[in-house]
């Protein structure tokens, strides 16, 4: 039953909802016909960024050459975050290098979808017991896909490609977006391995605002830390010492001075 509020008065314009509003069901048949359409089409046309952090870099070559032919699953070698779709992580990833896999992952546009192969990338692998290294990659940024073995072959490559593609056609493939929902648990993992001060200029807080993914634990303890320390960026400044120049200039301004 309608509220008496509720009820519009004569000639005042009815309400409009513009958009769907997060988790409500889409009634459209057309609707959901240009969602599976959209989500076909990204499944098929995915540019890879692989991260060659450890071994298992070699099996990729002949994955994507003529005999398994990778690109034939619509997937090709990307050399920039910025166009990437995947990023493939391959071995294992010591806490140095794991900070610019951070960084990497969130210059990334949404959606993003992360790949891990070799057991290093599981449980540490034969690095397990290092200090240096980092044991659970999904600890510090969500993993789609585990590839395990040490080192897994090119078919086992293609059939985790594979895997990937049907989550990313049937809308199961939505791991980049609790990056955006437990973003707290996720920079307290990190601040835990690299520092209370570690921070990137990406603003992850804004982006869960954009893609509208921003919930209760997206904010906590660990991102009331990031904003106590947390600088903006500073341009570089750019400056070029030649010895030559800068002798000339020394007495071009000591000549100056004396006349």
């Amino acid at each position: 039953m309608t509220h008496i509020d509720q009820v519009p008065t004569p000639g005042a314009p009815l309400p409009v909802e513009i958009g769907v509003k997060a988790g409500a069901a889409r009634t459209n048949p057309f609707a959901r016909v240009f969602d599976e359409l959209v989500r076909f089409a990204q499944s098929r046309s995915l540019f890879m960024l692989h991260y060659c952090t450890g071994c298992g870099a070699v099996e990729l070559p002949p994955a994507m050459t003529s005999r398994f032919d990778m690109e034939r699953l619509g997937i090709q070698p990307m050399v920039s975050p910025r166009q990437a779709d995947i990023l493939l992580i391959t071995g294992y990833v010591s806490v140095k290098t794991l900070k610019r896999v951070i960084l990497t992952y969130e210059q990334m546009n949404s959606p993003k979808y992360v790949i891990g192969i070799c057991s290093c990338t599981v449980n540490g692998g034969m690095y397990w017991q290092s200090y240096a290294t980092a044991k659970k990659l999904n600890d510090y940024m969500p993993v789609d896909i585990y590839i395990a073995g040490c080192m897994p072959r090119p078919e086992a490559v293609i059939e985790g490609l594979r895997g990937l593609i049907e989550n990313i056609r049937t809308g199961r493939a939505d791991a980049w977006k609790d990056y955006y929902r437990r973003y707290d648990y996720y920079l307290g993992n990190q601040q835990r391995l690299f520092g209370a001060d570690w921070q990137t200029p990406t603003d992850v807080i804004a982006e869960a605002r954009h893609y509208d993914l921003f919930g209760p634990a997206t904010l906590g303890a660990h991102t009331a830390l990031l904003e106590q320390h947390q600088r903006p960026l500073e341009a570089l400044e750019m400056r070029i010492e030649i010895p030559e120049l800068m002798r000339r200039r020394s007495r071009s301004d000591q000549g100056g001075t004396a006349q």
